[in-house]
């Protein structure tokens, strides 16, 4: 996995890379599948400070794109702490990304359950063009 960090309107700390890259290599574990089956995986996050003059509110803002094999993922919101950022854009991703898989499996049972009843004789529809056979 590849992160890409930067920062804008903020130095960018020591601690605070590497909270974000322990964020990031959480979600990275979720996605060693796609690593171990030579796809590649692409973070770019940027952690920023909305404005130089405002001292309490949403001042600290955070986002993510995940780049998997071609599908993009993307995240960002703004808090008041930098960390609950970081850690809210890293909730979002890991549910954007397992809807994303679960869209997927479900389109393949689904297929699967239309064949299975073809074959047994329970469903004149043909799975493959949508089309009943008379």
């Amino acid at each position: 996995m590849k992160i890409n960090l930067q920062a804008k309107n903020m130095e960018l700390t020591p601690a605070i890379r590497d909270y974000v890259e322990k964020r990031v290599t959480d979600l990275g574990k979720f996605l060693t599948r796609i690593e171990e089956k030579g796809g590649e995986v692409v973070a770019n996050f940027e952690v920023s400070k909305t404005t130089h003059h405002h001292k309490s509110g949403d001042v600290f803002r955070a986002e993510c794109s995940i780049d998997i094999d071609g599908k993009n993922f993307f995240a960002g919101l703004d808090k008041e702490s930098l960390y609950e950022a970081i850690d809210d854009v890293k909730e979002s991703l890991y549910h954007e990304i397992s809807r994303s898989k679960e869209k997927r499996q479900n389109l393949i049972r689904r297929g699967a359950r239309s064949v299975k009843k073809m074959l047994k004789g329970l469903s004149a529809r043909n799975p493959f063009t949508s089309k009943y056979d008379k």
